[in-house]
């Protein structure tokens, strides 16, 4: 399973920007994927989470802001992000988590993609 993300860039304060997230590959089932930001000298978070039956949860600091979304036909993932922050900079990466069999679970990355918001 390959996840490839994209659609990072440099923006301006209050500009909008959308990621895409395609995956490749097959698994046994996904229970979730989602968008997490790492920016410099901390922590990995999530950002945003879409589950199998379509239920979505984000982080309390892009609430109102982001909105996950995907297609299934395209396997593909999006994370479109409005009214865009400095604090939002960070590399934004995709998750897929499920399994790639009956017995075992996994959790795949992709490359990360990077935003960069100025002010």
């Amino acid at each position: 399973v390959q996840l490839q993300a994209s659609g990072g860039g440099l923006v301006q304060a209050g500009g909008s920007l959308r990621l895409s997230c395609a995956r490749s590959g097959s698994m046994f089932s996904i229970n979730a994927m989602g968008w997490y930001r790492q920016a410099p000298g901390k922590q990995r978070e999530l950002v945003a989470a879409i589950t199998r039956g379509g239920s979505t949860n984000y982080a309390d600091s892009v609430k109102g802001r982001f909105t996950i979304s995907r297609d299934n036909a395209k396997n593909t993932v999006y994370l479109q992000m409005n009214s865009l922050k400095p604090e939002d900079t960070g590399l934004y990466y995709c998750n897929a988590e499920g399994y790639s069999d009956p017995w075992s679970s996994r959790d795949y990355w992709g490359q990360g993609t990077q935003v960069t918001v100025s002010s």
